[in-house]
């Protein structure tokens, strides 16, 4: 391998009411090309039986597991974070904690917060835009002491027709199987501060767009990356919401390019 293609780790963050498990198709392929690679379980997410999402109140918890594996890094070891969906959200959190760990963050068709707003801004704008029958039938559930949590469990339909439309037939069954209630956090995230230009925005980001991803539409992933530029845009065609089900040879070529590029 040479210097620039040298051996890099990747550290793959789901999406919500997913896990770890999503990564299968992509994880034996990043290590056969050489390198390291570590899907992580959110709390209560994927094999995490030890809690269930109404245990866990605030994205920071959410994200642990996350920040957990950072921490336990050697100071001079930086990885290549990738996340998906509303794992944007965890990237932010880890970017700010750690920037001098990760060289390059990939938002997978990901919300990516930005800096002049509450972290929460990027959902509430992609609320705004999606009336309620595009749920589909999706469960929501106010949870808490004060029921400021909602809980968010995939509907059968929304999983089907809604992300997993051009995806094979046996992922969705996967999914449908493995799938768990998650949330979005929007409460809490509306209270954190802002992400900081300092540490947060100082990490290289790129951002994989999915081009007929129906959940988080081209036109919201444009969107947030006009409104926070990123260091390098990539796209896919002809892929929904779960490109690691959907297109996972060139979404590795995809990451293995980035890699390269940030190293």
């Amino acid at each position: 391998m040479s210097e620039g293609k040298r051996k890099q780790h990747f550290v793959l963050v789901h999406g919500s009411c997913h896990g770890a498990w999503c990564w299968y198709k992509i994880k034996p392929l990043l290590e056969a090309a050489g390198h390291r690679v570590t899907a992580v379980d959110l709390a209560a997410s994927g094999l995490d039986i030890t809690k269930s999402i109404t245990d866990i109140p605030t994205c920071e918890q959410y994200s642990e597991p996350l920040t957990k594996l950072l921490t336990s890094l050697p100071n001079d070891e930086k990885v290549v974070l990738v996340g998906h969906s509303f794992g944007g959200l965890n990237l932010a959190i880890a970017m700010e904690k750690f920037p001098e760990k990760i060289s390059v963050a990939v938002f997978l068709t990901a919300f990516m917060p930005d800096t002049e707003h509450s972290p929460s801004f990027v959902l509430e704008k992609y609320g705004s835009n999606i009336p309620p029958e595009a749920w589909m039938g999706t469960e929501f559930e106010p949870y808490g002491l004060d029921n400021s949590g909602l809980s968010m469990f995939f509907s059968r339909e929304f999983m089907k027709l809604g992300l997993y439309q051009l995806s094979p037939i046996e992922d969705l069954e996967l999914g449908l199987l493995l799938k768990r209630p998650g949330s979005l956090f929007v409460n809490d995230l509306s209270k954190m501060k802002n992400f900081s230009s300092e540490r947060y925005g100082s990490v290289p980001r790129a951002f994989i767009v999915c081009k007929e991803d129906k959940a988080i539409p081209e036109e919201h992933q444009r969107w947030m990356i006009n409104n926070f530029p990123v260091n390098l845009v990539m796209e896919i065609e002809e892929t929904d919401h779960m490109p690691m089900f959907c297109k996972p040879q060139q979404l590795c070529h995809y990451l293995l390019e980035i890699a390269y590029e940030f190293v």
